[in-house]
């Protein structure tokens, strides 16, 4: 088993936009694909793991959903960069019909996309590392047995830090801190 470093997408990976779904409007944060691409380069598995409750609520489908991580892919390559799995939780209180659950097991804070990444990878999640840029993204990371790092981007902030392994202005700084400390 190996380990693997899950990122939540919105405000860590690319710039926070409410219910993100057209691909035009994705940018991502600066730096970021030189840092998806330094983990790469170290034969570390990247998964993005990410609520999209947008979704669940009806305001997108998941055509939209994977028509901004085509967008992603492309502009993660230009860097050679890629993202190896994504897991997304369309699961809400307040979502419509299958998706309407006060506390799904997939939605951050719980450990659920993480859990499930881990048995169909191989991957070990006490090895592992999350960042995120929200206290639930450093919740679900805990739940899972991951270290946790907060990116000041996005809602990062406005966080408390204190919960976190390690505090970053931004994903390549995270991403730098992180590889230092890998073994």
């Amino acid at each position: 088993m190996r380990p693997a470093i899950f990122l939540d997408r919105d405000g860590t990976l690319n710039e926070e936009v409410d219910y993100l779904s057209d691909p035009g409007q994705l940018v991502l944060i600066p730096g970021a694909a030189a840092a998806v691409a330094r983990i790469n380069a170290k034969g570390i598995p990247v998964v993005v793991v990410t609520n999209q409750s947008g979704i669940g609520r009806g305001k997108y489908g998941w055509d939209d959903f994977a028509a901004v991580m085509n967008r992603m892919g492309t502009l993660l390559a230009l860097e050679n960069a890629v993202i190896d799995a994504v897991y997304a939780s369309p699961h809400h209180e307040k979502a419509l019909g299958e998706y309407a659950v006060t506390d799904h097991p997939e939605r951050k804070p719980n450990p659920g996309m993480l859990v499930r990444a881990a048995e169909e990878h191989g991957l070990d999640l006490s090895r592992s590392w999350m960042v995120g840029d929200k206290a639930l993204d450093l919740e679900a990371g805990r739940r899972a047995g991951c270290r946790v790092a907060l990116v000041l981007t996005g809602y990062g902030a406005t966080v408390d830090g204190s919960a976190a392994d390690l505090v970053a202005k931004d994903l390549p700084e995270a991403v730098d801190r992180i590889l230092a400390l890998w073994p």
